[in-house]
């Protein structure tokens, strides 16, 4: 049984029919027996995208699902999957929240016409780019957008703080500023991207710091940083990559054992990469 709290007071118990309490304690757990089944269903056919003979031909997270196929066909069997799951388990696919992206093969190129593809009879619209979990991935797998997308959330946190606490003091200034623009989100999987993109970014962090300690313009970024101790910009890249190559082989899970286990992989040389770049 459920009720609402507000202040002291419980309203009457009610039950819950369908779905899980928003919040509660219990419900991801709850919701991940309940999706479970169809993962495994997914996961166990031998159609999709495998890596070392891992079957990757379905990424979940809570409500999110992401089919991976290499072709049309094997898609179209992976949806049928989830419709029949959906009919015997209650759960109804929101077609207008579901889209369908085509990446380019080696060299980028892209069918010029590709076959409908259908949830629950209707036919899903084709997507360019799409923002999964917060992080934009397109059809080019270019970063640039994500990248733009960081930018412009950097430049609103920095001019809020300049704004909010100009009258504060050096030290709290410094701290506010590694906590709400060190964030860089998903900065440690951009992996093609143009320099134009990723330097536009290394500018709006240097200045958001000018901006909200008062210096002038012509300030040089390293003796700024180095006054402050605060990371630059291409310091906080090398860490992120380094705290996520440390959790992926430190993970459980399948896929990311086989993606860490392929030092050949291109994941593993951007990290690389990265990791001993100087600048």
């Amino acid at each position: 049984m459920n009720n609402v709290r507000w202040a002291d007071k419980l309203s009457e118990s009610y039950g819950l029919e369908c779905g899980v309490r928003q919040g509660g304690l219990t419900s991801p757990r709850l919701f991940n027996l309940y999706i479970n089944d169809l993962i495994v269903r997914l996961s166990n056919k031998k159609v999709g995208c495998r890596i070392d003979d891992v079957s990757v031909n379905n990424i979940s997270y809570a409500d999110d699902m992401a089919l991976l196929s290499p072709t049309i066909r094997a898609l179209r069997e992976l949806l049928g999957t989830c419709e029949e799951y959906a009919k015997t388990h209650g759960l109804i696919y929101n077609v207008k929240k579901s889209e369908y992206m085509v990446f380019g093969a080696a060299g980028g190129k892209i069918p010029d016409s590709i076959p409908s593809i259908k949830l629950n009879g209707n036919e899903l619209k084709r997507a360019y780019a799409f923002k999964y979990l917060g992080h934009f991935v397109t059809d080019d797998l270019k970063d640039n957008l994500d990248i733009e997308r960081e930018r412009r959330a950097l430049a609103v946190r920095s001019n809020m703080l300049a704004r909010r606490f100009a009258r504060c003091s050096k030290q709290v200034k410094v701290t506010l500023f590694k906590a709400y623009c060190q964030v860089f989100y998903a900065c440690n999987l951009w992996a093609s991207f143009t320099q134009r993109a990723i330097s536009v970014l290394r500018v709006q962090y240097n200045n958001g710091f000018r901006m909200l300690m008062g210096l002038p313009r012509a300030c040089g970024a390293s003796g700024m940083f180095a006054q402050a101790r605060l990371d630059d910009f291409y310091a906080i890249m090398r860490k992120k990559t380094a705290s996520m190559l440390c959790r992926l082989r430190a993970s459980p899970n399948s896929i990311l054992n086989i993606m860490a286990a392929r030092y050949d992989s291109p994941c593993m040389r951007h990290f690389a990469q990265v990791l001993i770049s100087r600048r």
